[in-house]
């Protein structure tokens, strides 16, 4: 019996380890075709591939959420003027949220794009056939995040300057006390279950 208890507490330790560290992928596809996508376009360019940013990523699924409630107006292809990017009122509260800086994005690129149904050969074209691509088409441009909700989708380019690596801000330790947090719910998530049996 002791053993069975063991065994299950091991398991579940285990399982909490591997959900924890290794992202859920949920309905990301669209996100991961854009991004390679992106990377032929760019290959096709002669131009280096942009490598995953995940602050960029947190950056554009925050700005993603601003968009939930607009409709896509047009069926063929951007709601918004490619090219553009929209400005909010709360932009320092959607850095604020993925722990960045403003000093660390200035040099940075916030692309949306409305294509319903985020059809994937749309997607990409709202991007690479749009003005757009004079930012994919620039070689300061090394990273890239992308977030999407309901038929948006969002870019975000980083550089490698300081102005535009969207580098977390680490001035409040926040980073720290989330990872300790998480391993303190694991823990007592495993010694309650233990308790249970």
């Amino acid at each position: 019996m002791a053993f069975s208890r063991f065994s299950l507490i091991f398991s579940l330790f285990i399982s909490s380890i591997i959900f924890f560290n290794h992202s859920v992928k949920c309905d990301h596809d669209e996100e991961d075709d854009l991004y390679q996508g992106v990377n032929k376009y760019r290959t096709s360019l002669n131009l280096t591939s942009l490598t995953k940013n995940e602050n960029a990523n947190c950056f554009a699924e925050e700005f993603a959420d601003q968009f939930k409630n607009q409709p896509c107006t047009n069926t063929t292809g951007a709601n918004t003027i490619p090219g553009t990017e929209p400005q909010f009122s709360n932009y320092p509260e959607l850095l604020s949220k993925c722990h960045l800086n403003i000093s660390d994005t200035r040099d940075g690129s916030v692309m949306p794009a409305c294509v319903p149904g985020l059809v994937p050969s749309l997607v990409l074209a709202n991007f690479t056939g749009s003005l757009y691509s004079q930012n994919l088409n620039d070689s300061k441009f090394t990273g890239i995040g992308i977030g999407s909700k309901d038929n948006w989708i969002i870019v975000v380019l980083t550089t490698n300057s300081s102005d535009g690596s969207f580098l977390p801000d680490t001035s409040n330790g926040a980073n720290f006390i989330s990872k300790i947090g998480l391993v303190y719910c694991s823990m007592l998530l495993l010694f309650g279950n233990f308790f249970l049996f």
